[in-house]
């Protein structure tokens, strides 16, 4: 009877997953200690901390984000409502929101809408905390969305990029209205009589923000107030608004966005004119190809991964019942050869040419 054979041999183990009692062990330390460490308790002394944190890298501890949910009551994820859009300004928010919240430890989950409608916002909103969310960020600038962000806020915390006026949620406001001003004062600087406004569309809150202030600046410096153009940010709006404005005897255009100014650009090459010896054209946010336009675009840099940043640090100031309050930003002025002085001409000093509106009493300061 030959022997039975050899039993098949058993798989090698692979690594084991390093536990929390294993940090323990190689920090010196007992599991609570630890567990404080993990929780960014502030009653562990630094040495201690910096002991504990060592082992965790050099094991490579990953907390167990179950666990810890059962214990903290939190998910350690933070929800974001987004319209799907292709604007340079939200998209890289986007992107602020998921740097900040990585180095904080959290989680995103981002949830994109199709429109703006109060009905779209809430849904999202309800998809969001049937997620067990922390808290969420709205990426949502039209008015139409201001009652269902505000309604969402009531029942868990929210904070708004950009802020929507009167919504009476926390938001990461950057001084935009200071920013249009100083564009504006800009070309008056140049010795244009007035400057011109393409505006983007009334219902959003940075749109509003730009107007109020180019008009501040013109009022505060006595000049005409010509009657604005609206826009939707896109170039094709800012083309036709183009048009309107060199009609209207316009040498220097401030525009909402860097996008419509990009068409006003064109308007001006079309009507036989030359940018800036004919028309100054000056934009805001500063993306990108500004720099590379024909000629270099005059614009307002905008810092919009910060922006997304300050949206956590609110949010999360929020979650641990602390009021964060970051300020505005100063957005630059960034002066390229789209703004000149103005052409020589047989008018009047004072005179404007072109389709007028009384000047208005002067915004309240501070205006949103």
């Amino acid at each position: 009877m030959s022997p039975p054979p050899d039993p098949a041999p058993m798989p090698a183990e692979g690594p084991r997953t390093p536990v929390l009692a294993d940090v323990a062990e190689l920090a010196g330390v007992s599991q609570q200690t630890v567990s404080r460490v993990v929780r960014g308790s502030g009653s562990v002394a630094r040495r201690t901390r910096e002991r504990v944190e060592q082992a965790i890298a050099e094991l490579g501890y990953q907390p167990n984000a179950a666990a810890r949910a059962l214990v903290t009551r939190r998910s350690h994820r933070i929800g974001v409502v987004a319209a799907s859009t292709s604007l340079y300004g939200p998209a890289l928010t986007l992107v602020g929101v998921q740097e900040a919240a990585r180095a904080a430890g959290y989680s995103v989950t981002v949830v994109m809408v199709s429109d703006l409608l109060p009905a779209t916002v809430e849904e999202a909103f309800q998809e969001l905390r049937g997620q067990s969310v922390d808290g969420a960020i709205a990426v949502v600038p039209e008015d139409a969305s201001q009652a269902a962000v505000a309604a969402a806020s009531a029942t868990f915390p929210c904070v708004l990029a950009p802020g929507l006026d009167g919504a009476g949620v926390p938001d990461a406001y950057w001084g935009e209205v200071a920013a249009a001003r100083r564009v504006t004062e800009h070309l008056l600087e140049l010795g244009h009589r007035t400057v011109h406004h393409v505006g983007g569309p009334v219902d959003w809150a940075e749109s509003r923000a730009r107007s109020t202030g180019w008009r501040t600046a013109l009022v505060e410096a006595m000049r005409v107030v010509p009657r604005p153009v609206r826009g939707d940010w896109t170039a094709a709006s800012g083309y036709r608004a183009g048009r309107e404005v060199l009609a209207a005897g316009a040498t220097a255009v401030f525009c909402g966005n860097d996008h419509m100014a990009v068409g006003v650009v064109r308007a001006v090459s079309e009507s036989g004119l030359s940018v800036p010896g004919d028309v100054s054209v000056a934009g805001f946010d500063d993306v990108p190809e500004a720099a590379y336009l024909n000629p270099p675009l005059t614009t307002v840099h905008q810092d919009f991964t910060e922006i997304g940043r300050r949206c956590v640090r609110v949010l999360l100031g929020r979650l641990a019942r602390r009021v964060v309050e970051p300020g505005p930003l100063h957005p630059a002025l960034v002066v390229r050869a789209s703004t000149g002085p103005p052409p020589a001409t047989g008018d009047t000093p004072g005179q404007v040419r072109g389709e007028r509106e009384p000047v208005p009493p002067s915004p309240t300061a501070g205006a949103r």
